[in-house]
């Protein structure tokens, strides 16, 4: 496709993030994605097509690796026309958030990624004119950390996503904690994963975004009030689940269109649909950690019932789920572990500031940093070279932590499905499916020193007003001492 013969008027604005913009054709299922820099801070063409190839090589040679080939577009990069550029700046500048516009799209070099849109995955040739129905999940971290290196125990019992909701609220980012936790949804477990994805469908932030034809119609936009009125979700569903019309309006039509959307992107989500190298490599057991959150809704819940035990039926080897969490546990220190290691590289690097380039710090990410990620070793020899991989590791798992899965359903006729394809039942309908895993830019290194700092303000914030207010010998002692909180840091 000769994307710069294109009208910018085909084009429309499709998202950003701190690094990125985003915007996608209106007819075919392609995405340009421009790099983004503060006013005055534009980088050189040659600095810009650099950033691009190895976000390209990254996706390419180490992620794919990773999650399989079917499952990571890495895109390719191409040169437009400057004027082309431009044009098409102005045309989606009105649309921006007004949040996000700290940042200008780059206009200078003339150089993007030209990926798929997920949103809008056509898989098959029969599904080409057919409505595509799209859900965007972001699962986040789905383990509790084992490291011997915690400091505060309850990191052992408390995931960080539910921790980090309260001072999220706090700090005005969300109006209520979500009850979606992370475990839940990476137990295998079919009643838990539905109930994750019932919260996550009940205060979506921006964990979910459910797609229509490539349009957002549930979920949030770049700090916005959500879009959370399920009998609206309901009617755009409708037809996907029962094409004849034959389910009567009102609540109870509610209920059973989300309850079948929730079994869709279950069954969708254990699917296995590819196969990579990561499922031959030596892999971090899933055992070493605790298999469920206290803080989870669904655990407290079981707990009221004088139940104790969550049952962990645990994923099959080769879906997404599976996968995903295999690459965030590849940060076996946690950060208060690694911060001493990351320390360690920094030393070096203030002594032999010209080494940064051959430790591959800034890439390039090829087949030689994807295989130096395969020692698992804990064992510190107190080298640099240990203390390097770990760090890397620990990027590649905070990557994981925050990528985006995304579920491409299209509705198909019996005669239509063959073993070759896969398919999702649901009462009434069937679907072919496709799933896909984005948002996966090596996080930077220099983010390390932000992580543990934050890290460390979960935790307090955590203590002292949840943990604090359910234990009275807590509350009592932060109430005599408004600075006790100083002895949480690790020293």
């Amino acid at each position: 496709m000769e994307v710069e013969k294109m009208d910018e008027n085909e084009w429309k604005y499709h998202g950003e993030g701190n690094q990125s913009l985003v915007v996608s054709h209106c007819q075919r299922c392609v995405v340009l994605r421009f790099l983004k820099s503060p006013p005055n801070q534009n980088k050189t063409p040659e600095e810009i097509l650099h950033h691009l190839q190895n976000i390209v090589d990254f996706g390419k040679h180490v992620m794919k690796q990773f999650f399989g080939e079917n499952y990571v577009h890495h895109g390719e990069i191409i040169q437009l026309p400057l004027d082309f550029v431009r044009q098409l700046c102005l045309k989606i500048q009105p649309e921006r958030p007004e949040c996000r516009c700290d940042k200008d799209m780059d206009t200078r070099s003339g150089y993007a990624m030209c990926l798929p849109n997920l949103t809008r995955l056509q898989t098959f040739r029969f599904a080409e004119h057919r409505p595509i129905l799209c859900i965007e999940i972001k699962p986040k971290c789905g383990f509790i950390p084992f490291s011997s290196h915690v400091s505060q125990e309850i990191k052992h019992k408390v995931c960080r996503y539910c921790m980090h909701q309260h001072l999220k609220v706090a700090n005005g980012k969300w109006k209520r904690p979500s009850k979606y936790c992370p475990l839940d949804l990476f137990s295998g477990n079919k009643q838990r994963m539905h109930f994750a994805l019932k919260s996550l469908l009940q205060e979506a932030q921006n964990n979910l975004k459910i797609f229509k034809n490539g349009e957002l119609i549930y979920g949030c936009k770049d700090d916005q009030d959500c879009v959370s009125d399920w009998n609206e979700l309901a009617r755009h569903l409708k037809p996907f689940f029962f094409p004849c019309n034959g389910l009567v309006s009102g609540p109870h039509c509610t209920r059973t269109v989300v309850k079948e959307l929730i079994h869709v992107i279950t069954t969708a989500l254990l699917s296995s649909t590819d196969t990579c190298r990561a499922g031959d490599m030596k892999t971090v057991p899933i055992s070493q950690g605790r298999s469920y959150c206290e803080a989870s809704a669904f655990n407290k819940e079981l707990v009221r019932n004088g139940k104790h035990k969550l049952e962990s039926s645990g994923l099959p080897r080769g879906c997404l789920l599976y996968k995903t969490l295999q690459a965030q546990m590849l940060d076996m220190l946690d950060i208060e572990g690694l911060y001493p290691l990351y320390s360690r590289v920094e030393q070096y690097l203030e002594e032999f500031p010209e080494e940064r380039s051959t430790l591959q710090i800034d890439g390039p990410y090829n087949e030689a940093f994807y295989e130096k990620l395969l020692d698992l070793s804990l064992e510190d020899d107190g080298t640099v070279a240990f203390a390097l991989t770990k760090v890397q590791q620990y990027r590649i798992a905070m990557t994981a932590k925050d990528c985006s899965i995304m579920i491409a359903l299209s509705t198909c006729l019996q005669d239509e499905c063959s073993e070759q394809r896969p398919v999702v039942l649901t009462s009434k309908s069937r679907f072919t499916f496709s799933v896909s895993v984005l948002d996966l830019d090596l996080k930077p290194y220099e983010s390390i020193p932000h992580q543990y700092k934050l890290d460390g303000e979960i935790v307090n914030f955590y203590l002292k007003n949840v943990q604090a207010k359910d234990d009275p010998v807590m509350s009592n002692l932060f109430k005599e001492n408004e600075d006790c909180t100083l002895v949480l840091h690790k020293v």
